[in-house]
């Protein structure tokens, strides 16, 4: 069973590359989320059926740990959970998940420095030069050849936008193996749908914000 990392990479990239706004830990759990889906698709551990997670009756042994994990929360009996119910159940709390795992892999470096800082100022600032050494790596990756991380870069509002071709599932033009058009629909719903919930969350958030300011306001008043 090939090791997938799609999920992994994508938060070391949170950490290195600029972004185009304000993102949050929020964000990159529901984006994570969404990536750990297709690491498991890639694994074979799980198909879409639509927006139906279905379970294949294997298991993500051979992946890192938090794929692993992953892969065994999976609801494996009918009703089966939506890719959205899995975002919003899956994606609580995994951005510092990860900061764990990786201040683990890299415990002399990174456990009383960035990841710490990540954690308590993600949203305001992200540094530019931490020295975490499995970010080089997951950086090469943030290239065209590589779409699907660039995808979920993109709506995190990281590097370079989405593909438009990988954000909504489209009809092939000529013929197309049947696989490689299954997996492209796959990513673009998921995609579709973790920017749903991005846009939710930023929804909710201001939501939030108004009610603050309301009380702040009559609390300030004469």
């Amino acid at each position: 069973m090939a090791s997938m990392n799609t999920a992994r990479d994508l938060f070391v990239i949170t950490l290195e590359v600029p972004s185009s706004r304000p993102i949050t830990q929020g964000d990159v759990s529901l984006a994570l989320a969404g990536a750990e889906l297709l690491d498991l698709r890639d694994a074979h551990v799980l198909r879409l059926d639509g927006d139906l997670i279905v379970p294949l009756g294997d298991h993500a042994d051979g992946t890192n740990a938090l794929t692993a994990q992953a892969s065994a929360q999976l609801v494996t009996e009918p009703p089966y959970e939506t890719v959205e119910q899995w975002l919003w159940r899956r994606g609580r709390g995994l951005a510092g998940s990860y900061a764990d795992d990786l201040a683990a892999q890299t415990a002399g470096e990174a456990r009383g420095g960035l990841l710490p800082r990540f954690l308590r100022h993600f949203a305001l600032t992200r540094p530019q030069e931490p020295s975490v050494r499995p970010r080089h790596e997951a950086t090469d990756r943030q290239v065209p050849d590589d779409s699907v991380l660039a995808a979920f870069a993109g709506i995190l509002g990281i590097g370079e936008a989405a593909p438009p071709e990988l954000t909504e599932p489209t009809e092939p033009t000529e013929p197309t193996d049947t696989t490689t058009a299954d997996q492209a629909d796959d990513v673009g719903l998921i995609l579709a749908v973790v920017s749903d919930a991005l846009m939710e969350l930023e929804a909710e958030r201001q939501r939030r914000q108004i009610e603050q300011d309301a009380y702040d306001n009559v609390w300030r008043a004469p």
